[in-house]
């Protein structure tokens, strides 16, 4: 199957498998795992943060975050449109017991004015605000240039709040923005990537801050359930994710940009090329054109999966898996489904 829901179905590498094979394992709750205890000190020292902790997802990262930074009954800011908002099921409220104060964030970034509004001034009736969260690359498929941090930074430092990014994809934002991902990671307190995305490991999410932040989160991520035992056969890839495999993401970003030059061509499909920085495609197809159920369906029966629309649009992912060649049989197939 051509697989282009997202970046999260891409299979192990080869020489992935015969790592985990192999991995020297330990207790990794003790800290007795030399492979978890190598990929945390590797990922630190990439990220440029003083240490790291590894986490079984994104969305586990997000959310230790979030619980490591603040107390019961904080506000939190972040953009209408982020991942830890959209699309992780509410845990902030259930795990944290902190609400959301929304921001937009439509460019991929909040705006000084709207944050600084946002943050909450001393007053019996309100709620402190206690964390700042950010995204890169954001979800939409922006990559966002870190000097557009540079007076939140400020602004957070001045009021004490701390600043987490979601940097789930924040490889593909450095890739695309061609600066050092310690470059953008320098704008938050915290930073969680994912290896199990576009880096092609099965599993695993990285959350990094400085020594007393990561201390705080390794317990945390006991509370949470996160305290895994032999986790080097995981962990192993996850060290070779990060060696071998963030380089080839432009190949990626290039596929997608030549798959958007593609649909643009199909008369009735709007691309969004103003969010293609990544390996993401984000287009609108007419229901005239073909109705949402049967072009799902139709590609399927086709050897091709994608998801649905969300909010009317389709979002069409490249990843490590799928090849021009790939893109050229599913152009065939919507060009044959929609003419």
């Amino acid at each position: 199957m051509i697989d282009l829901r997202s970046d999260t179905v891409t299979k192990p590498t080869d020489r992935m498998r015969t790592a985990m094979e192999n991995a020297i394992v330990g207790d990794d709750v003790y800290g007795d795992d030399p492979t978890v205890n190598e990929l945390e000190r590797l990922a630190a020292k990439i990220i440029g943060k003083e240490a790291s902790v590894f986490v079984p997802s994104g969305t586990f990262g997000n959310q230790l975050a979030v619980l490591t930074h603040t107390k019961r009954g904080d506000e939190v800011i972040l953009g209408r449109g982020s991942h830890i908002f959209q699309h992780e099921v509410g845990a902030a409220a259930v795990i944290a017991g902190v609400q959301l104060r929304l921001v937009d964030d439509e460019k991929g970034y909040m705006s000084l004015d709207d944050v600084k509004e946002a943050i909450r001034s001393e007053n019996i009736h309100f709620p402190e605000t206690g964390l700042i969260c950010i995204e890169n690359a954001h979800s939409n498929g922006m990559a966002v240039s870190p000097d557009k941090y540079e007076e939140i930074r400020k602004l957070a430092k001045k009021n004490k709040i701390p600043i987490h990014m979601d940097g789930a994809r924040v490889f593909n934002a450095a890739v695309s923005l061609n600066v050092n991902v310690k470059d953008i990671a320098n704008y938050a307190d915290s930073v969680m990537f994912c290896l199990s995305k576009g880096l092609g490991a099965p599993i695993g999410s990285i959350l990094a801050g400085d020594r007393e932040f990561v201390k705080k989160a390794r317990k945390n991520r006991k509370l949470m359930g996160g305290g895994m035992r032999q986790a080097g056969v995981i962990a192993a890839p996850g060290i070779l994710a990060l060696v071998e495999m963030v380089d080839r993401l432009k190949e990626d970003h290039d596929n997608a940009k030549m798959l958007a030059s593609k649909l643009d061509e199909v008369k009735g499909i709007d691309v969004r090329h103003d969010r293609n920085d990544i390996n993401m495609v984000y287009c609108t197809i007419p229901k005239e054109l073909i109705k949402e159920e049967k072009l799902v369906k139709e590609m399927k029966k086709n050897g091709i999966l994608i998801n649905g629309a969300e909010n009317e649009e389709y979002r069409f992912v490249t990843n490590k898996d799928v090849s021009s060649e790939d893109l050229e049989i599913f152009m065939n197939v919507i060009m044959e489904l929609t003419k």
